[in-house]
């Protein structure tokens, strides 16, 4: 059996990168540990569960060039809610820039929103699947 654990998100500080997903999107702050030489192990999981953002401070420039633009301007996360309306006012209030207003799609209610450095996600309430034969 596979499953994804955890997946690296390069961001420009710990703080606030922690700040930005804890006070803006709602996750949970995992774990952070001092590894030395103010590099530290920083894990931040939504409030339902899931994968858990591992946040990692660009080291070197290459990587610091890579903040914010990791995909080439493609969506990178997609975000599951089970209440869109809720947490899309939730997370605007809380100053979370959105690319666009919701959309209905066949898949869900759904709109791309930006972090704190540009990356696109996705906030997406599922189309629940019809009930019988």
């Amino acid at each position: 059996m596979q499953f994804l654990t955890s997946v690296a998100l390069v961001v420009r500080e710990y703080d606030e990168a922690i700040d930005f997903y804890t006070r803006c999107l709602g996750f949970t702050l995992v774990e952070d540990t001092p590894l030395g030489g103010g590099k530290r192990w920083v894990r931040v999981r939504p409030s339902g569960g899931g994968t858990v953002l591992l946040l990692a401070r660009a080291a070197t420039p290459d990587q610091a060039a890579r903040v914010g633009d990791q995909t080439g301007g493609r969506v990178f996360l997609f975000l599951h809610t089970d209440d869109f309306l809720r947490d899309y006012h939730a997370m605007q209030a809380r100053g979370v820039r959105f690319a666009e207003a919701p959309r209905d799609e066949p898949y869900g209610t759904v709109a791309v929103f930006l972090d704190l450095y540009g990356n696109r996600w996705d906030l997406i309430q599922p189309r629940t699947a019809p009930v019988g034969p």
